[in-house]
């Protein structure tokens, strides 16, 4: 069966330009940490997986609808306009798209809609033909997990590949209720805030009781403690509306077609597409 490899560009980029031990340069003075990372991760993602498919998506700056549902919708992260370039992420961007140009590898800054919608997509329009593999940290993905579909948290020797089995292990949910589940409880990193008392544990277990967020507001008579009754009643707006935050919108125009992505690892290493592309 064909594979399609799409890696969240902007979550790799920050993961390896933070991640990095030290601020690396090239013998010209310019800062090549989170490029060298990016490939460096890049190249061992596609052997780990070997893709016969792949794309890169990054996030663009524009608004979007969920900003204009909660204006506070991501507002907890930083303005990098103001950043030095030193300490600047997507100062180091150019490169990364120069890189993987070099190597053949489709990518696009994702505009007017979030990258991860147009991720779900991707899984909507090829998921049932062949399998897709989402390499990112974002936990929003694994609403997309199924029998074609997995999730790879990318540590180097340490990454998961992600399933329904892992997501049953470690949160006790199924995928097609991470949304619900995330709706309960909050997501700090998009700064949602969730219904005060209601942790992971709880959480699950409502969705177990109730099978779903919809029939839990519906039937919140039914819960047995009666504070957590009472918050349920009282948050169903905030829930719903949460949800329509962490839901993933599969109605995004694609940037490639399934053929535009064909890709074949040729063996490049990271030092051949740094010197590629005059970063050594």
């Amino acid at each position: 069966m064909d594979k399609l490899l799409i890696i969240d560009g902007s979550n790799l980029l920050f993961q390896m330009f933070y991640g990095m031990p030290a601020r690396i340069v090239n013998r010209d003075g310019k800062a090549i940490q989170g490029t060298l990372g990016f490939v460096g991760a890049a190249i061992k993602m596609i052997k780990m997986t070997a893709p016969t498919h792949l794309v890169a998506l990054f996030d663009g700056e524009q608004q979007n609808s969920r900003t204009e549902l909660l204006a506070e919708y991501k507002a907890n992260r930083p303005d990098f306009s103001q950043v030095e370039a030193k300490d600047n992420p997507f100062s180091q961007l150019g490169d990364v798209y120069r890189a993987l140009t070099f190597m053949g590898v489709r990518h696009a800054e994702v505009q007017r809609v979030e990258t991860d919608d147009v991720v779900a997509s991707y899984v909507k329009a090829y998921g049932a033909q062949m399998s897709v593999v989402i390499a990112s940290f974002d936990s929003d993905f694994f609403q997309l997990i199924g029998d074609n579909v997995a999730v790879l948290r990318y540590r180097g020797k340490k990454s998961v590949l992600c399933d329904a089995a892992y997501l049953r292990e470690k949160l006790d949910v199924a995928p097609c209720r991470y949304a619900d589940f995330k709706s309960l409880t909050g997501d700090s990193a998009d700064n949602i805030k969730g219904v005060a008392g209601i942790g992971k544990k709880t959480a699950a277990q409502l969705l177990h009781q109730f099978d779903g967020l919809e029939p839990l507001i519906a039937r919140a008579q039914e819960v047995q403690k009666p504070s957590l009754r009472a918050a349920i009643a009282q948050n169903a707006g905030l829930l719903r509306r949460n949800y329509r935050l962490i839901k993933l919108e599969a109605g995004a125009p694609l940037p490639f077609c399934r053929e535009e992505l064909r890709y074949r690892y040729n063996g490049l290493t990271t030092n051949e597409v740094l010197a590629g592309i005059g970063l050594k």
